[in-house]
């Protein structure tokens, strides 16, 4: 049967739906986006003899606030954007057993000035350096390690973050802010009108769902959307958002904020109420697990499903947890789930239909 085409609602050539991979636009930061992409990249091309094209078309936005640790020194001494979060989507999106992917988590535990520091940020200071581009640098690195999708930057700016703590202060760095202690009212980037890295606005406009987190809520996922234009290519995108629930709150940062609380927090910062759909799981998660989640000041994340409901999504509910001491999302499980979506919001936008009914 010949493949359907239909008119594309986006710019561009039509969309052969049937055929043309699906892409899926991930936005976050640290290793809640790394766990998506993780299990996404086992997509990212079909299986059989006649499928030249991949399957999944993976992009993903990635939060360049970062100020501490081996990121926040490069930082300081070179002038440029921190390396950290991107290097561990990179490596992702590599291939697990490969030499070159285990060479950039490699971190050197000895050394003047080496102590600390990652070979992969190394990798990417150097990069930055001699290409005198951030951004082009992950594009070169990308290519060392063959990776299944397209890496960007949120911005290729100098940007750092700034508070608005509930009890009045004003907290400046990624890292000040994450030990505040004090529930966040607002986050702003400094300075307040950044661009996007190329290719970002044009990826959301062609992408079948947009995907926010998981990861932390004020230094990773939100950021991104205080990029200019951000937001608004989201909302304007026929693609589905979905909100990736944490889960897991983080000291300092979400304590006490329920998964609605999260939305709004978002929907807030973006100044718009664009999230469809929220992906929450329920496997139980084991006490001791949990025990030792709580000795460190963190609580699993409240579904409360009725306010989510009332902000308009669509409340999907199934097993995501990894198994392990950590509590963590499971890469597989997350990108079937996200894979799914993706395949119905481009059948709906193209052979029509209603948005998938909430489910347990």
């Amino acid at each position: 049967m010949p493949a359907r085409s239909s008119p594309s609602p986006r710019t561009g050539p039509p969309v052969d739906w049937v055929h043309d991979p699906l892409r899926i636009f991930a936005i976050g930061g640290g290793t809640g986006l790394s766990t998506l992409l993780k299990g996404l990249k086992k997509f990212a091309h079909q299986v059989g003899a006649t499928a030249l094209e991949p399957y999944v078309d993976i992009t993903a936005m990635v939060t360049v606030t970062d100020d501490g640790g081996s990121s926040g020194r490069l930082r300081r001494e070179f002038a440029m954007l921190p390396p950290g979060d991107v290097r561990n989507c990179m490596v992702a999106l590599s291939e697990d057993e490969a030499l070159l992917a285990r060479l950039f988590q490699y971190r050197f535990s000895s050394g003047r000035g080496l102590k600390g520091h990652s070979f992969g940020n190394l990798f990417l200071t150097a990069l930055t350096q001699i290409t005198g581009d951030f951004a082009r640098a992950v594009e070169l690195s990308s290519a060392v390690l063959a990776i299944a999708g397209r890496i960007f930057p949120s911005t290729r700016q100098n940007v750092s973050l700034r508070a608005h703590l509930a009890d009045g202060r004003i907290v400046e760095g990624e890292t000040r802010i994450s030990r505040s202690g004090a529930p966040i009212a607002r986050i702003d980037l400094m300075p307040a009108s950044v661009r996007p890295s190329p290719g970002i606005l044009e990826a959301i406009a062609r992408a079948d769902l947009i995907t926010l987190g998981p990861g932390s809520l004020f230094t990773s996922v939100i950021p991104n959307l205080l990029v200019r234009g951000v937001a608004r290519a989201i909302l304007r995108s026929p693609a589905w958002k979905v909100c990736i629930l944490n889960l897991m709150s983080q000291p300092g940062e979400t304590t006490g904020l329920t998964a609605a609380d999260h939305v709004e927090a978002i929907h807030r910062h973006a100044r718009s109420p664009f999230l469809q759909f929220a992906l929450a799981n329920t496997t139980p998660v084991a006490r001791p697990a949990l025990t030792r989640y709580v000795r460190a000041r963190a609580e699993q994340v409240s579904l409360d499903r009725p306010r989510l409901e009332d902000l308009g999504l669509n409340v999907i509910e199934m097993p995501l947890l990894a198994r392990g001491e950590k509590i963590r999302h499971d890469p597989d499980r997350l990108a079937a789930a996200v894979i799914d979506l993706a395949l119905h919001s481009r059948r709906s936008r193209f052979i029509g239909g209603p948005l998938r009914r909430s489910s347990r």
